[in-house]
């Protein structure tokens, strides 16, 4: 009789643990994305800055214009991209019968 005990107190003890880990990996994942979108927005300010410089005549070399606005433009791609596979995985979660 005691060992149904046993097994239940070590169930608990594991289901404790796993939602732990599940939360702790969720603020992981969430601080990595927040991270991630301010990176994404800095290289957008960056290179809206350099394409104002390019335009008032600070920066004379257009190719360091070219390469922010190619940063700016990628992170951003991949970002939205992202995104879509996020919102694919949620989708498909809604989806699940439970």
């Amino acid at each position: 009789m005691l060992k149904p005990v046993e097994i239940l107190n070590s169930g608990e003890i594991i289901g404790s643990e796993v939602r732990q880990r599940a939360k702790e990996s969720v603020q992981s994942f969430q601080s990595v994305l927040k991270e991630f979108i301010k990176d994404v927005n800095e290289l957008q300010n960056q290179a809206g800055e350099a394409i104002e410089k390019a335009v008032t005549g600070e920066i004379s070399d257009i190719h360091d214009v070219m390469i922010a606005v190619e940063k700016a433009k990628t992170s951003f791609e991949l970002l939205m991209e992202v995104r879509n596979k996020m919102l694919e995985a949620y989708k498909e979660l809604m989806r699940l019968q439970v």
